[in-house]
């Protein structure tokens, strides 16, 4: 059973940091597979979509994206998740759409914030293995929302 972290809360520094990149040496560790685990059983457990290392109190340049009909987000596409270390947006599509958003740092508060339709990201896997993907409409929405979270952004400063 994976452990379920304590999810840092709007106001706590943590959260306004600029995360750190994950070391070469760190891929593939027992250390990273671990925190991986427990950030992606911390979010099942509180029904979102998505996280990053710093809501978890872990200031390292990690997120999980995993669009899924829940009760937060009912009409979120399903997708398998993927665990994005050191995520760089490379391209967004001009073209923006304005959607909900919610955060699991900021409890029931929810707001419209305009994102691009579509993102092109690199990332490594826990393995260090280099993808590069594009993501479309809600995926790319999370992306843009956990890779803010590495830069010490959140969603209420996008209203």
């Amino acid at each position: 059973m994976s452990t379920i972290l304590p999810v840092a809360q709007r106001g706590e520094a943590i959260l306004t940091l600029i995360a750190a990149h994950v070391a070469e040496s760190e891929f593939n560790s027992t250390w990273l597979n671990g925190l991986a685990d427990a950030m992606q059983a911390t979010m099942l457990e509180r029904n979102g979509v998505g996280i990053a290392a710093p809501q978890v109190y872990v200031s390292k340049r990690i997120i999980i994206v995993a669009s899924r009909a829940n009760p937060r987000y009912p009409d979120a596409p399903e997708m398998d998740a993927i665990v994005m270390v050191n995520p760089e947006i490379l391209e967004k599509s001009e073209q923006t759409i304005l959607g909900e958003e919610g955060c699991l740092s900021v409890p029931n508060e929810r707001g419209e914030v305009a994102r691009a339709e579509m993102v092109k990201v690199r990332y490594f896997t826990l393995e260090g293995e280099k993808f590069e993907t594009e993501f479309h409409g809600f995926p790319a929405r999370i992306v843009q929302h956990e890779v803010d979270h590495l830069d010490g952004v959140l969603f209420v400063e996008r209203l």
